[in-house]
């Protein structure tokens, strides 16, 4: 599964000690204020909404991050806000939105079988398989409205309304504005704005510990050990292989042509059959359908405890993730979970002990927030450990893991 492209569209904040004043008014075009906008850090804990006057005021720490305004009824605003040092008051004018299109489809729909089997589909791609996904409750299933394309595979899926989600194992309720959700065989793509909130004043150990466990071994942990260099003492081993086509695999083409030619053959054959030397055609169509079987790549291992500065580059003292071929990062203080090794078909794998996730740039580089998070997650692609750990597994990007322990 791939885990969002896990792609959420985030900015996010810098771990600093100064507390920096956001206030505002939110209106309409009309210049009414609008009372009870929820107004947030995109996938962070600080949100507020507008008193009847259509103001907020919100505290943060210096960085970059995405405001997002939204409101019942119009367009969900997002802006980019780099506070450092001084105060900033902005007045947000707020477009109602005219497109009806998708609460006119969602109230049409019907809550058959179809759509359960969809709603599933859904919630094991989007919440994940983990243990903390099954502590996960969509409290406004029904908004949702699901899009199967049987030719293409694919499911899409939209929300009239933003998704509040409940989530037991970490301690949040979760408010997450859904803008794109497809699903597409084993892959996934899904973005949105998140806004977290603790289900409790005081957090319960059980909460605290779970975060800590979502933490250690994360892609957020990972990022912020390799940028202090802590990546040996935090327990991260970073291997480097190519990944190459596989020369005993036949090309996409020949696997075509002997699909093709077995639907076209009317008689019974033994596709098991061991032909060391095809004779005829029949016989070379089996050894590709065999050989079609084999994975599509081969990876090659070439360098083991990969060094700093083959991995991270920094501009102006702006770090980079920046590396060549694929990276291994395996966590060596935590096992996989059991549902890892199951897999999603039911075919377990050998347990190794460790977590181990594949990385990949997709963008040439790329660039790391002072707390350790990428600017653009669209720029990594994610397989094995953290491709399993879906959104269930995600925490605030202003988690610190020290107010865990």
């Amino acid at each position: 599964m791939k885990k969002g492209l896990f792609l959420f569209l985030l900015f996010v904040n810098s771990i600093s000690f100064s507390q920096i004043l956001i206030k505002g008014n939110v209106f309409s075009k009309t210049d009414e204020p609008l009372e009870g906008a929820s107004v947030y850090f995109n996938n962070t804990t600080t949100g507020t909404i507008t008193n009847s006057q259509g103001e907020f005021e919100l505290k943060i720490k210096e960085g970059n991050y995405t405001l997002v305004i939204s409101f019942l009824g119009y367009k969900t605003k997002q802006l980019l806000i780099t506070p450092q040092k001084k105060d900033i008051s902005i007045n947000i004018k707020l477009e109602e939105d005219s497109s009806i299109l998708n609460e006119v489809v969602i109230k049409k729909t019907v809550y058959d079988k179809n759509w359960e089997y969809n709603l599933a589909r859904f919630k094991q791609a989007f919440l994940g398989r983990t243990k903390l996904a099954e502590t996960c409750k969509i409290i406004n299933e029904k908004d949702l409205y699901f899009d199967y394309n049987a030719k293409a595979n694919t499911l899409s899926a939209l929300a009239k309304k933003p998704l509040r989600i409940k989530h037991q194992g970490l301690g949040y309720l979760i408010t997450y504005d859904l803008v794109d959700f497809v699903l597409e065989e084993q892959k996934l793509f899904f973005s949105g704005f998140a806004r977290y909130e603790d289900l409790r004043k005081n957090i319960k150990r059980k909460w605290k510990q779970n975060r800590l466990e979502a933490y250690n071994g994360s892609q957020m942990h990972f990022l912020r050990s390799l940028t202090s260099k802590k990546l040996k003492k935090d327990g991260f081993v970073v291997n480097q292989f190519k990944r190459v086509p596989n020369p005993d695999r036949p090309s996409e083409e020949k696997i075509n042509f002997a699909r093709e030619f077995f639907k076209l053959y009317n008689k019974p054959v033994n596709l098991s059959k061991n032909i060391s030397n095809p004779k005829t055609t029949l016989d070379s169509v089996i050894v590709t359908l065999q050989k079609a079987r084999l994975p599509k790549h081969q990876d090659y291992l070439y360098k083991k405890s990969v060094p700093y500065e083959d991995m991270i580059t920094y501009n102006s003292n702006t770090p980079f993730l920046n590396f060549k071929n694929y990276l291994m990062v395996i966590y060596t203080k935590e096992p996989e979970e059991e549902n890892y090794l199951i897999g999603m078909f039911g075919k377990r794998k050998k347990a190794s002990g460790v977590q181990t996730s594949n990385i990949v740039l997709l963008e040439g580089n790329a660039q790391i927030d002072k707390s350790g998070v990428l600017i653009n997650p669209n720029a990594i692609f994610n397989e094995g450990y953290w491709g399993f750990e879906a959104f269930a597994n995600m925490l605030p990007l202003d988690y610190k893991a020290f107010e865990s322990k």
